[in-house]
């Protein structure tokens, strides 16, 4: 019965594996098709498409501003998400469990609704820059993945060791800065892939927030796709993945993501 059992879920295992890699691999194959659509399986063998990929200005353009929203907004994040986080798990005050749900907020309201209320009360009654609203609103939705990830590394570590350091005379600031962020340095690296990727990817909200001239990479795509069907994309999304995968194998292998994540 054991036996049954083992085969069952490493078939179970398997067969979610294949659901999660497979079109992922489809992908890749069919970015190295000779053809001038995108098929799969693929005739030939040629990089083309990955050279076209680095010619076209529009994509090269957008995953820049791409990268930098996604940086900055990041920055932000964890300057406004790191010391909310260790204030909500290193004191007890009125009002914390609705300042923590105010954190999280974002997360809990669909992107196309925050982008829209950015756009109508905020970007319209302000009269926001493109690149201004763009932060913000990338800010917004990277707060929540910050402060989870860090509130579930303070969780974890143990506030006597600031307290010994207070008993020995350090200030409040010192102990910060050389006690706590170090400790949780694994969970501050998670916070900042999980944002960066989260941003980099956004479509609904940027939608709301860019201008003509001024797009994100996820929404360059989709216009392309709406005209063309050739292997472009296709080699555009593997070296999207493969950058992905090396930076999280980086810090994996640098500063341990698997004590936090």
């Amino acid at each position: 019965m054991k036996k049954q059992h083992h085969i069952a879920l490493g078939l179970i295992t398997f067969l979610v594996y294949v659901f999660l890699i497979g079109p992922l691999l489809i992908i890749m194959a069919a970015s190295f098709g000779e053809q001038s659509a995108l098929v799969f399986p693929g005739k030939g063998f040629t990089l083309d498409w990955y050279v076209k990929v680095f010619q076209m200005s529009s994509f090269v353009n957008a995953a820049i501003l791409s990268l930098e929203i996604a940086f900055a907004a990041t920055a932000m994040a964890l300057l406004l998400g790191v010391p909310a986080a260790y204030a909500l798990n290193r004191f007890r005050f009125p009002g914390k469990g609705l300042l923590k749900t105010l954190f999280l907020s974002p997360v809990l309201i669909p992107c196309i609704v925050l982008g829209f209320i950015m756009l109508r009360y905020v970007i319209s009654q302000w009269n926001l820059s493109v690149i201004s609203s763009l932060l913000i609103g990338h800010t917004l939705l990277s707060i929540p993945y910050v402060m989870r990830v860090i509130t579930s590394s303070l969780a974890n570590f143990d506030f006597a060791m600031e307290e010994a350091a207070g008993s020995l005379g350090a200030n409040r600031g010192y102990t910060f800065f050389h006690i706590v962020l170090p400790n949780i340095k694994s969970g501050i690296a998670s916070a900042c892939v999980m944002a960066v990727i989260n941003s980099f990817n956004n479509v609904s909200l940027s939608t709301f927030l860019t201008a003509p001239g001024i797009t994100m990479l996820p929404i360059e795509i989709m216009g392309y796709v709406e005209y063309h069907f050739d292997p472009t994309i296709a080699a555009l999304a593997t070296v999207m993945m493969l950058v992905t995968l090396g930076v999280m194998l980086l810090i994996e292998k640098t500063l341990g993501l698997q004590s936090v994540v």
